[in-house]
């Protein structure tokens, strides 16, 4: 198991073995899921108090919220897995 930690902004890293998947936040569903992620406290705000650009679904029901985009985010993650 090789843990691949991803800079997701602000100093803030991500194990990417743990993400399901990386969407943005504009979409009725996805702000729903944030919502009640709140509500019942799975959310990580790593956002730094910036605009939410990206929220990161985890494995156990985890949010990760980002100030950057998915396709910032994205692109370090295939950054990072062609050093390998």
């Amino acid at each position: 198991m090789n843990n691949q930690f991803i800079n997701i902004g602000f100093g803030n890293l991500v194990n990417m073995d743990k993400v399901i998947a990386i969407v943005a936040p504009d979409a009725a569903p996805v702000k729903r899921m944030v919502q009640q992620g709140k509500e019942q406290q799975r959310v990580v705000d790593a956002t730094a108090g910036r605009k939410t650009k990206a929220v990161l679904v985890c494995e156990g029901e985890r949010i990760i919220l980002s100030a950057l985009g998915p396709d910032t985010i994205g692109k370090r993650v295939m950054q990072t897995g062609e050093k390998e």
